[in-house]
């Protein structure tokens, strides 16, 4: 009975470690272990990269758009919110200013009363040219009759004068229709300048994008100049990195390049080489490099596809980290890891 007590355990224990083996050969890698998409990113910021490439830290920004009063006056209806999108031409904010509407009312009074002006001279012209037409005529005649005796010559100089007189009146009375016209003409500009001023006091859209900022309310008085809305073009994204002299001297414009973003690293976006700056600067404190802060680089911005864009337009958010890859080597080939891949 014992030895059979005796070999039951002995094969109880050996399952139990047979199972504990098995455990040990099906358990999971351990939680420090990385996954293979961690990996990836692990060897695309490592320290070494292919020949001909060369990467840099950087964020995504997009064009910012201040849609500001022209005039001063008060907001009285602000149509958009932050997030919104906007299409070029949009109303989004209106601005009241009576003083300028009273104004408008005033000069277009003023249009009125030079129109009849001219209307008098005009008027006064066709008076001017008959009594010009009767003097001639009269004039005329004297002449025939003081040449042969039937006229003295005191009545002959008084018809003469008279007809002179005539004629210096009606060019009077044009100097005065050009000076009706040159009236009718400043009136309604300053009609056009107001009509101008409150089309300015409605803000719209100057082309299309998002709304990032607004930076005043309904109701408040703002100043000429004073900024209610900031948009962002979001057909115009780029990333801007920060090269050494030694990677940015070889950059070709327009060349093809690649960005990977923190928040989606399993996406490889297509760029563009938009930009290289002349002039190399200090490394700004927001852009963390391998490099040392003393260095001087080249700041580079890479363009996001425009169709890219248009198809994640809702994706697009600017201030995003991420990596930027450029090839100081046009012949050189992109390795798989940076083939374009996207969602």
């Amino acid at each position: 009975m014992r030895r059979s007590l005796r070999l039951r355990a002995l094969l109880l224990a050996a399952g139990v470690a047979a199972g504990l083996a098995a455990g040990a050969v099906c358990a999971p890698p351990p939680a420090l272990a990385r996954s293979r998409l961690m990996e990836l990113i692990d060897r695309l910021r490592g320290a070494t990269m292919p020949e001909g490439i060369a990467k840099s830290n950087g964020r995504i920004e997009a064009t910012q758009i201040d849609i500001a009063a022209k005039y001063a006056g008060r907001i009285t209806n602000l149509l958009v919110k932050e997030g919104d999108e906007v299409s070029a031409g949009q109303v989004v904010a209106t601005i009241a200013s009576p003083e300028t509407e009273a104004q408008l009312r005033g000069a277009q009074a003023q249009v009125l009363r030079a129109k009849k002006s001219l209307a008098e001279a005009v008027a006064l012209i066709a008076q001017r040219r008959s009594d010009l037409t009767f003097a001639d005529a009269d004039y005329d005649r004297g002449k025939e009759l003081v040449g042969k005796g039937f006229m003295t010559k005191q009545i002959f100089d008084q018809r003469k004068a008279k007809a002179e007189a005539a004629r210096a009146g009606l060019d009077a009375a044009k100097a005065q229709e050009e000076q009706a016209a040159f009236a009718v003409q400043s009136a309604e500009a300053d009609v056009q300048r107001l009509e101008a001023m409150l089309v300015d006091l409605v803000l719209r859209a100057p082309r299309d994008g998002r709304v990032q900022y607004r930076l005043a309310r309904e109701g408040e008085v703002v100043g000429a100049g004073t900024r209610v809305l900031t948009l962002l073009d979001l057909s115009d994204v780029y990333m801007t990195i920060y090269l050494p002299a030694a990677q940015a001297g070889p950059l070709a414009l327009n060349d093809e390049a690649r960005i990977i973003l923190d928040p989606v690293p399993q996406y490889v976006v297509p760029a563009t080489i938009s930009f290289v700056a002349a002039d190399a600067q200090f490394t700004p404190k927001s852009v963390e490099t391998a490099e040392e802060r003393e260095k001087l680089t080249f700041r580079v911005k890479l363009q996001i596809d425009p169709q890219v864009l248009k198809t994640y337009r809702a994706r697009v958010k600017t201030g995003v980290r991420g990596m930027g890859f450029v090839r100081t080597r046009g012949d050189v080939q992109w390795p798989a890891d940076l083939a374009v891949k996207l969602p």
